[in-house]
C-alpha cells in the first residue's frame, strides 16, 4: 500500500494527464521509503454527475485518497502525506491556475484486523532484484 483512489469531475478530461499524475504519485510514494513498491496501486474514478460549490458547470474537483496499512507512527504518516500532497498539488497547479478547482487529499489507515489481501507482486519484485 498505499492504494491511491482519485475521484475527479468529468469536466477535467481534457486537462488532466492521469497516467503522468499516477507515475509521479507512485514515484513519490516509493521515494518516501515508507511503502513497499509491490503494494502501490493507483486508480481514477471519473464522476460524470457532480456539483461543485454554487453549481457553476465550469467548477471542477479532484479528490485523492490514499489507503495505507496500519503500523506506522503518526509522524511517519504525516511526513509521507506531506510529500504526496506536495506532488499532487504540483501536478494539479497548471489546471488550478486557470480553472476553478477544489482539490483535496486524505490518507486513511486501514484497520489491521479487518483489512484482507493477497499479493504475489512482492515475490516477483524480489525475484527480479
Amino acid at each position: 500500500m498505499p492504494h491511491f483512489i482519485m475521484e475527479y469531475s468529468a469536466n477535467l478530461d481534457d486537462d488532466l494527464d492521469i497516467p503522468a499524475l499516477f507515475e509521479k504519485l507512485n514515484a513519490t510514494a516509493i521515494a518516501t521509503g515508507v511503502f513497499p513498491i509491490g503494494g502501490i496501486r493507483s486508480r481514477a474514478i471519473r464522476c460524470e454527475h457532480f456539483r461543485v460549490g454554487e453549481g457553476d458547470p465550469d467548477n471542477t474537483f479532484v479528490h485523492l485518497t490514499a489507503k495505507v496499512g496500519s503500523g506506522r507512527t503518526p509522524e511517519v504518516l504525516k511526513a509521507a502525506s506531506d510529500k504526496i500532497f506536495e506532488t499532487f498539488s504540483e501536478c494539479l497547479k497548471p489546471v488550478f491556475d486557470r480553472r476553478w478547482m477544489s482539490a483535496g487529499f486524505e490518507m486513511i489507515e486501514l484497520h489491521p484486523e479487518r483489512n484482507y489481501r493477497m499479493n504475489n507482486i512482492h515475490k516477483k519484485l524480489a525475484d527480479q532484484a
